[in-house]
Protein backbone atom coordinates (compact mmCIF):
# COMPACT_ATOMS: atom_id res chain seq x y z
CA UNK A 1 0.00 0.00 0.00
CA UNK A 2 1.32 3.21 -0.82
CA UNK A 3 2.01 6.30 1.34
CA UNK A 4 1.06 9.21 -1.02
CA UNK A 5 -1.55 10.96 0.86
CA UNK A 6 -4.38 12.64 -0.69
CA UNK A 7 -4.32 16.12 -0.95
CA UNK A 8 -6.03 18.51 1.97
CA UNK A 9 -10.01 18.96 1.12
CA UNK A 10 -10.58 21.98 3.26
CA UNK A 11 -13.88 21.89 4.63
CA UNK A 12 -16.38 24.60 5.47
CA UNK A 13 -15.47 24.53 8.87
CA UNK A 14 -11.65 23.94 8.91
CA UNK A 15 -9.96 26.01 6.18
CA UNK A 16 -6.09 25.77 6.36
CA UNK A 17 -4.57 29.11 7.07
CA UNK A 18 -2.80 28.97 3.21
CA UNK A 19 -6.64 28.62 1.82
CA UNK A 20 -6.86 30.10 -1.60
CA UNK A 21 -9.05 33.00 -1.99
CA UNK A 22 -11.19 30.64 -4.25
CA UNK A 23 -11.11 27.92 -1.39
CA UNK A 24 -12.39 30.33 0.67
CA UNK A 25 -14.87 31.94 -1.45
CA UNK A 26 -16.25 28.79 -2.10
CA UNK A 27 -16.56 28.03 1.55
CA UNK A 28 -17.88 30.83 2.03
CA UNK A 29 -20.88 29.99 -0.50
CA UNK A 30 -21.78 27.18 1.10
CA UNK A 31 -22.22 28.65 4.63
CA UNK A 32 -24.38 31.38 3.08
CA UNK A 33 -26.27 28.61 1.21
CA UNK A 34 -26.80 26.83 4.72
CA UNK A 35 -27.85 30.07 6.30
CA UNK A 36 -30.69 30.40 3.22
CA UNK A 37 -32.19 26.58 4.16
CA UNK A 38 -31.82 27.07 7.91
CA UNK A 39 -34.33 30.49 7.92
CA UNK A 40 -36.57 28.56 4.82
CA UNK A 41 -36.51 25.41 7.40
CA UNK A 42 -37.05 27.87 10.43
CA UNK A 43 -39.93 29.68 8.16
CA UNK A 44 -41.73 26.34 7.21
CA UNK A 45 -41.73 24.92 10.47
CA UNK A 46 -42.61 28.36 12.49
CA UNK A 47 -45.65 28.28 10.36
CA UNK A 48 -46.54 25.13 10.64
CA UNK A 49 -45.30 25.01 14.47
CA UNK A 50 -48.44 27.56 14.51
CA UNK A 51 -51.44 24.83 13.79
CA UNK A 52 -50.30 23.37 17.60
CA UNK A 53 -51.97 20.46 17.89
CA UNK A 54 -53.77 19.79 14.28
CA UNK A 55 -49.58 18.73 13.34
CA UNK A 56 -48.91 15.81 12.19
CA UNK A 57 -45.33 14.58 11.18
CA UNK A 58 -46.00 12.74 8.01
CA UNK A 59 -47.07 16.15 6.61
CA UNK A 60 -44.21 18.51 8.09
CA UNK A 61 -41.61 16.09 7.35
CA UNK A 62 -42.52 16.15 3.35
CA UNK A 63 -43.47 20.09 3.22
CA UNK A 64 -40.42 20.63 4.87
CA UNK A 65 -38.01 18.52 2.31
CA UNK A 66 -40.34 19.63 -0.69
CA UNK A 67 -39.97 23.01 0.15
CA UNK A 68 -36.55 23.39 1.09
CA UNK A 69 -35.25 21.14 -2.23
CA UNK A 70 -37.29 23.87 -4.05
CA UNK A 71 -35.20 26.55 -2.41
CA UNK A 72 -32.21 24.92 -3.24
CA UNK A 73 -33.56 24.01 -6.67
CA UNK A 74 -34.04 27.75 -7.29
CA UNK A 75 -30.73 28.71 -5.63
CA UNK A 76 -28.94 26.61 -8.14
CA UNK A 77 -31.00 28.11 -10.97
CA UNK A 78 -30.19 31.77 -9.75
CA UNK A 79 -26.59 31.05 -9.38
CA UNK A 80 -26.06 29.44 -13.00
CA UNK A 81 -27.73 32.59 -14.05
CA UNK A 82 -25.62 34.76 -12.65
CA UNK A 83 -22.16 32.88 -13.64
CA UNK A 84 -23.62 33.15 -17.46
CA UNK A 85 -24.48 36.69 -16.53
CA UNK A 86 -20.93 36.80 -15.16
CA UNK A 87 -18.66 34.64 -17.18
CA UNK A 88 -20.69 35.02 -20.53
CA UNK A 89 -20.27 31.31 -20.60
CA UNK A 90 -21.69 27.93 -19.16
CA UNK A 91 -19.60 26.74 -16.12
CA UNK A 92 -17.07 24.28 -16.59
CA UNK A 93 -17.34 21.36 -14.97
CA UNK A 94 -15.43 22.13 -12.24
CA UNK A 95 -17.71 24.96 -11.26
CA UNK A 96 -20.76 23.38 -11.86
CA UNK A 97 -19.68 20.39 -9.53
CA UNK A 98 -19.02 23.63 -6.95
CA UNK A 99 -22.45 24.75 -7.24
CA UNK A 100 -24.10 21.51 -7.06
CA UNK A 101 -22.19 21.01 -3.83
CA UNK A 102 -23.65 24.48 -2.69
CA UNK A 103 -26.38 23.13 -3.14
CA UNK A 104 -26.35 19.33 -1.37
CA UNK A 105 -24.19 20.17 1.48
CA UNK A 106 -26.74 23.17 2.52
CA UNK A 107 -29.25 19.94 2.95
CA UNK A 108 -26.73 18.85 5.87
CA UNK A 109 -28.93 21.98 8.05
CA UNK A 110 -32.04 19.55 8.22
CA UNK A 111 -30.55 16.35 9.71
CA UNK A 112 -31.43 17.00 13.22
CA UNK A 113 -35.23 17.80 11.73
CA UNK A 114 -35.74 15.36 9.94
CA UNK A 115 -34.57 12.64 12.56
CA UNK A 116 -36.83 14.24 15.12
CA UNK A 117 -39.54 14.46 12.45
CA UNK A 118 -39.23 10.58 11.68
CA UNK A 119 -38.91 10.04 15.34
CA UNK A 120 -42.55 11.08 15.25
CA UNK A 121 -44.07 9.84 12.84
CA UNK A 122 -42.85 6.01 14.58
CA UNK A 123 -44.44 7.52 17.37
CA UNK A 124 -41.61 8.12 19.81
CA UNK A 125 -42.52 11.89 20.36
CA UNK A 126 -45.50 14.18 19.61
CA UNK A 127 -45.39 16.09 16.38
CA UNK A 128 -45.60 19.54 17.73
CA UNK A 129 -41.97 18.39 20.13
CA UNK A 130 -40.48 17.14 17.13
CA UNK A 131 -41.06 20.62 15.55
CA UNK A 132 -40.10 22.92 18.48
CA UNK A 133 -36.98 20.70 19.09
CA UNK A 134 -36.27 21.21 14.95
CA UNK A 135 -36.86 24.68 15.38
CA UNK A 136 -33.81 24.72 18.17
CA UNK A 137 -31.95 22.85 16.26
CA UNK A 138 -31.83 25.15 13.16
CA UNK A 139 -31.21 28.01 15.34
CA UNK A 140 -28.41 26.33 17.08
CA UNK A 141 -26.98 25.77 13.67
CA UNK A 142 -27.49 29.46 12.95
CA UNK A 143 -25.13 30.16 15.97
CA UNK A 144 -22.23 27.85 14.59
CA UNK A 145 -21.85 28.47 10.80
CA UNK A 146 -21.87 32.34 12.41
CA UNK A 147 -18.84 31.15 14.54
CA UNK A 148 -17.19 29.70 12.21
CA UNK A 149 -17.70 33.10 10.08
CA UNK A 150 -16.36 34.61 12.55
CA UNK A 151 -13.74 33.03 13.80
CA UNK A 152 -12.30 33.28 9.97
CA UNK A 153 -12.05 37.20 10.45
CA UNK A 154 -9.03 37.24 12.33
CA UNK A 155 -10.15 39.35 14.69
CA UNK A 156 -9.35 40.24 18.31
CA UNK A 157 -11.62 37.97 20.67
CA UNK A 158 -13.87 40.61 22.06
CA UNK A 159 -14.46 42.02 18.33
CA UNK A 160 -15.29 38.47 17.32
CA UNK A 161 -18.03 38.49 19.78
CA UNK A 162 -19.13 41.84 18.91
CA UNK A 163 -19.42 40.68 15.66
CA UNK A 164 -20.98 37.60 17.01
CA UNK A 165 -23.68 38.82 18.87
CA UNK A 166 -24.93 41.50 16.22
CA UNK A 167 -24.94 38.54 13.86
CA UNK A 168 -27.26 36.23 16.78
CA UNK A 169 -29.32 39.39 17.03
CA UNK A 170 -30.02 39.92 13.56
CA UNK A 171 -31.05 36.17 13.26
CA UNK A 172 -33.26 36.68 16.49
CA UNK A 173 -34.75 39.34 14.14
CA UNK A 174 -35.21 37.47 11.12
CA UNK A 175 -37.22 34.77 13.53
CA UNK A 176 -39.05 37.00 15.05
CA UNK A 177 -40.12 38.74 12.04
CA UNK A 178 -41.01 35.54 10.63
CA UNK A 179 -43.14 34.72 13.69
CA UNK A 180 -44.87 38.10 13.24
CA UNK A 181 -46.15 37.02 9.90
CA UNK A 182 -47.75 34.18 11.03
Amino acid sequence: MSDRRLPHQPDDAHLPDDATEEERREAGDRLRERIYVTFTALAILMALNAHGEHLDSPTVLWTLVISVVGVLLAGLASDLVSHMIVHNTLPTAREFRHLLAVASRALTVLAVPLLVLMAAMLGWMAAQTAVVIAIAALIASLAVIARIAVSRTGLAWWKQLIVLIGIVALGVLVVFLEQLAH
